[in-house]
């Protein structure tokens, strides 16, 4: 089991820790709920340091980005960030992740420079499935084993980490970055991404630094109640928000289209791979979608739980399910035939031998 550089501050601050993805990670400090609404309200910080960071470059960098990816590449100028998948070629999802598109400070003439941000399960599995794709003049480089990764999330989160940087927090849009000195450490990617909905940046150092970059996120937070947050808190904000979870609400079975991720998918770009799949599965309808409900129940729907219709017919399956910590009551994702996947539609999830009445909601289950 891997550790990221902070493995033993968490274990210091007393969080519970447990394998994830292969890394030995934090699911809580002082507890989900209160981590949970210190994000909402205010300002929390997740080591996320073991996802995984490719650098692509060169003269077809953007060639091969755009034949991997189902979004358009093409519209990101330098500064730009976007969320896209990698397609399998079976109509499903190797990964989801997020591109950038780099300054181009140490390239030559003519040359492009991207990071792709991939899920830590995938690492090599993603890193195999571009490079076996590499028929273009693009240069590969894995860095995710000398990256670090700090996720400072909520409303308060532009104010707590302003004294830190010189860079205009407030100028960033979301989904842009920006490069500078942040703490005192140089060349810190500034990203006004995030997971959780709420807000806040995402800040990519050298691993070498990143003990001096928390400690200094958790000081200049004081004044506003930072506290440290674990994937478990991380899991519940991604859901209310509707975002989708790798291994549960997509995989290599599930469409993009399927999953409501037809804004990532860009038909129109030109060839990548399963366009024709995904033009193909437009035109004729989609059998099942990924849909969000609540269940009028004090219970919680998990992930495999089997969804029935009314008439106690098995339709679909649960992928994610948790207790909304905002809107206290249970919520969930998962599959139900396009019939279904209407606002308002009854279902029931099947747990262990009891049936929960539950409902089909529009997303995200939260407004921020």
């Amino acid at each position: 089991m891997k550790n990221t550089p902070l493995t033993e501050k968490h274990i210091s601050l007393g969080a519970k820790m447990a394998e994830f993805a292969g890394y030995n990670m934090p699911i809580s400090y002082s507890g989900i709920r209160e981590e949970h609404q210190a994000v909402r309200n205010g300002v929390g910080v997740f080591d996320v340091s073991h996802m995984g960071e490719f650098i692509v470059k060169g003269r077809q960098a953007l060639d091969l980005i755009q034949k991997v990816t189902t979004n358009d590449v093409s519209k990101l100028e330098i500064g730009d960030a976007q969320y896209s998948c990698l397609p399998n070629g079976n109509g499903g999802i190797v990964d989801d992740l997020l591109v950038y598109r780099l300054p181009e400070d140490n390239c030559a003439e003519g040359e492009r420079a991207y990071m792709l941000v991939v899920n830590a399960s995938n690492i090599e599995k993603d890193w195999n499935w571009i490079s076996k794709h590499n028929t273009f003049e693009a240069k590969l480089s894995n860095i995710s084993d000398r990256s670090g990764l700090l996720a400072v999330q909520g409303p308060m989160a532009k104010k707590g980490m302003q004294p830190l940087t010189d860079v205009d927090l407030e100028s960033i849009p979301y989904y842009n970055f920006k490069k500078g000195k942040f703490a005192g450490i140089d060349n810190v990617v500034i990203s006004a991404t995030g997971y959780t909905g709420s807000g806040g940046f995402e800040l990519y150092v050298d691993n070498e630094h990143l003990l001096q970059l928390w400690d200094a996120v958790m000081d200049a937070g004081k004044a506003y109640g930072i506290i440290p947050c674990g994937l478990g808190a991380r899991d519940t904000l991604r859901l209310e928000m509707g975002y989708c979870l790798y291994g549960n609400d997509i995989d290599d079975t599930t469409s993009p289209l399927e999953a409501g991720l037809g804004w990532i998918t860009k038909l129109k770009k030109g060839d990548f791979i399963d366009r024709d799949r995904m033009v193909a599965l437009k035109e004729q309808g989609l059998s099942r979608k990924l849909v969000g409900f609540e269940v009028m129940d004090r219970r919680v729907p998990r992930h495999g739980y089997p969804i029935e219709d009314m008439n106690g017919n098995e339709v679909g399956v649960v992928t994610s399910g948790t207790q909304s910590p905002s809107l206290d009551k249970p919520i969930g994702m998962g599959y139900v035939p396009a019939a279904l996947a209407v606002e308002g539609s009854e279902i029931q999830v099947v747990a262990g031998g009891k049936r929960l009445a539950a409902k089909v909601v529009k997303l995200p289950f939260v407004q921020i």
